[in-house]
């Protein structure tokens, strides 16, 4: 497996003052191109507690896939159009709502939540120079949304997904297995103290209902 090199830090509130706690959601691109996209958006926005938005890159990161196979570029190049690919995303996510606010650092996203906004995070300005990230589609937008909830202090982190989800645990090298989560997901994971949990289609009430009352929700991810 590739190393991820990503290492997790505090959390800075904007103003210094008392440390923003968000919870990080994963959107998965299937998720964000599927009938329950404004489901989910719905719940998200009608959480009691701030809410940092993580889209998938979707289709266009499979695009940048088949276009890698063909044209032959490298992987710090396809690394870098995936990470643009998530970016217009975020956009495409945050211009269906007008209380989410697109924010491509953390001080911005920081800056979202304490004006009680939904944040939604396009990373290449973030992270697409850093050297410490491999440039590998062994890590994705799975693990960069785990590894931005453990940048962030977050609560959770809620992966969704458009696939039905069983039971109330499952390891996260399981999932990789089955391709539900990228490669690094369970090394990420592990280095972080962040509970990460799944989501699927017949969660999005149960989903909103969590939210609005601080609760969890899902199938708990174990390292």
């Amino acid at each position: 497996m590739a190393e991820t090199g990503l290492k997790r830090q505090d959390a800075i509130a904007p103003d210094g003052g008392e440390m923003i706690r968000p919870v990080v959601v994963k959107l998965g691109g299937s998720v964000v191109r599927s009938p329950y996209l404004q489901d989910w958006l719905n719940a998200v926005a009608t959480a009691a507690r701030p809410i940092v938005v993580v889209p998938g890159g979707g289709a266009l990161a499979d695009e940048v896939r088949d276009c890698q196979t063909s044209l032959g570029f490298d992987d710090l190049a396809a690394h870098r159009m995936a990470l643009l690919a998530m970016d217009q995303l975020a956009w495409a996510v945050a211009g269906l709502r007008p209380d989410f606010e697109v924010g491509d650092s953390e001080q911005a996203l920081l800056q979202s939540l304490g004006q009680n906004r939904i944040a939604v995070w396009a990373p290449f300005a973030h992270i697409g120079k850093r050297s410490d990230i491999a440039p590998s589609w062994a890590i994705t937008s799975d693990s960069l949304a785990l590894w931005l909830a453990g940048q962030l202090g977050a609560e959770c982190c809620y992966m969704i997904k458009q696939v039905p989800r069983t039971g109330s645990a499952v390891s996260a090298a399981m999932l990789a297995a089955d391709g539900v989560v990228d490669e690094a997901f369970p090394e990420m994971l592990g280095g972080t103290a962040v509970p990460a949990y799944l989501l699927g289609p017949e969660d999005r009430a149960v989903f909103g209902a969590a939210l609005a009352r601080s609760a969890t929700c899902g199938t708990r991810i174990a390292a």
